[in-house]
């Protein structure tokens, strides 16, 4: 499915904003919903119809005094090892630095693809300059400008012609994809395995490139689903230190090839910042979500209330996206594990949903008539319709109303939570348009 697409490079020569460049044409289409916002490291980019994944590199490391060296090298590595192809980018009126031949010397011994990108070239003028990178034994630079997208086009035609094309998968496409995600040691590889236990003989592995995800058929007790395992979780990391940037990668691949998510949690260790990341590609992605708190069974003297306590600060700090489900889950001790497939199963199923138009107009309409969006400057708004459209993604509902415009985010909301209060989608993201009629 997605490839990945790498920056990589040091400090200050342009990354955030060739990412931003790269970016922004999709970000402009799909809206920006509220609480998406949190990492700005990760996006999706579209050219000539071929769709692929940006990562900056830069963005997912905490900011530390010993930020130069190592950590750049750290990026760099995992770029190595994780993404199908990486833009070196450096700064043309800076020259280049001792570091950037030490970042090129690694890029170079990779024998992954590599473009070297030439940035900051504001005006035709910095092409002569341009030259003396050639000393990195990278092939041609790309004379660039991120800031005004001088040469921009270019760089994306290359990029394009040295991604590899994905071979088709033989797996049933009827079939829904879990992927498992989550911080390492939160228990991810244990469910599997509880899951898969040891009739490997049902599992059907079907790997695509070796980058690529593996899905192992599930077929018992009734159920029948791939789990998406990303083929890289076999091997240990080899960097073995930087593990919390690395499961973000990882998690990268399992989430754009699955239909569901199960987002694991350490019951012991809460919500940490690492999580917050994997949910918001999990929005970003807009897929279905089912929380999952292991180790469950470790918390001692639990009481019945604890459960409400946790769950409540969990949807507090996942807020405004509320409406998934919770399953707290002891792997070691195979409790609750087949719940947890059984509720990623309902969240296909409401990914899924079509409510009939009649159906929708019949519940709707009245209660948009009882509370009709405030009027703006004496317009009022009047919304006379509401339909889903069919194929989409996620389920999409359009409402017709005379003034559009007027409609804010907040009574979007409100449309939102009433069609949930109404129908079952609990655990997947829904879109609510405001179209003229």
């Amino acid at each position: 499915m997605g490839n990945i697409v790498a920056i990589v490079g040091r400090p200050n020569v342009g990354k955030s904003t060739l990412f931003n460049r790269l970016t922004k044409s999709r970000r402009a289409i799909v809206n920006d919903e509220a609480g998406t916002t949190r990492d700005r490291q990760y996006g999706k980019s579209d050219w000539t119809g071929q769709e692929f994944s940006v990562i900056d590199t830069g963005g997912w490391v905490p900011q530390s005094t010993d930020i130069f060296e190592d950590e750049i090298k750290r990026q760099a590595l995992l770029a190595i090892e994780e993404a199908d192809l990486i833009l070196f980018l450096v700064d043309v009126q800076s020259g280049i630095t001792d570091f950037d031949l030490e970042v090129a010397g690694m890029l170079r011994r990779s024998r992954k693809p590599v473009v070297l990108v030439s940035n900051k070239a504001d005006t035709f003028d910095w092409q002569y300059e341009t030259a003396e990178f050639y000393k990195f034994g990278l092939g041609d630079p790309f004379m660039i400008s991120a800031l005004n997208g001088l040469g921009t086009g270019e760089l994306l035609d290359k990029v394009i012609s040295l991604l590899p094309n994905e071979s088709p998968q033989s797996i049933e496409e009827e079939l829904p994809r879990f992927a498992i995600v989550g911080r390492p040691n939160a228990g991810k590889s244990s469910l599997t395995n509880a899951l898969m236990g040891e009739e490997r003989s049902i599992v059907t592995e079907i790997a695509g490139t070796t980058r690529d995800s593996i899905y192992s058929r599930f077929n018992k007790f009734g159920q029948d689903f791939y789990l998406v395992d990303t083929a890289g979780i076999r091997k240990k990391a080899k960097v073995s230190e930087d593990l919390e940037y690395y499961s973000v990668l990882r998690a990268i691949r399992a989430i754009e090839n699955s239909d569901v998510c199960i987002l694991m949690l350490d019951a012991l260790r809460g919500l940490e910042s690492q999580d917050l990341n994997i949910f918001s590609l999990i929005q970003k992605n807009k897929k279905g979500l089912v929380v999952c708190v292991n180790k469950w069974d470790l918390i001692p003297n639990k009481e019945a209330n604890d459960i409400k306590k946790i769950e409540q600060s969990i949807r507090e700090r996942l807020a405004p996206f509320v409406d998934f489900p919770i399953v707290f889950t002891s792997v070691l001790n195979k409790q609750r594990i087949l719940k947890v497939v059984e509720t990623a199963v309902d969240v296909y199923e409401n990914k899924k949903r079509k409510v009939p138009t009649a159906q929708l107009n019949e519940q709707l309409l009245p209660i948009i008539q009882r509370t009709p969006p405030p009027a703006i400057k004496g317009k009022y708004v009047k919304i006379k319709y509401v339909t889903q459209l069919p194929n989409t993604q996620v389920p999409t509902f359009v409402f017709f109303a005379n003034l559009p415009q007027y409609v804010k985010e907040p009574y979007r909301r409100f449309l939102e939570n009433k069609i949930r209060e109404k129908w079952s989608f609990r655990g997947t993201p829904i879109q609510v348009f405001i179209r003229a009629k």
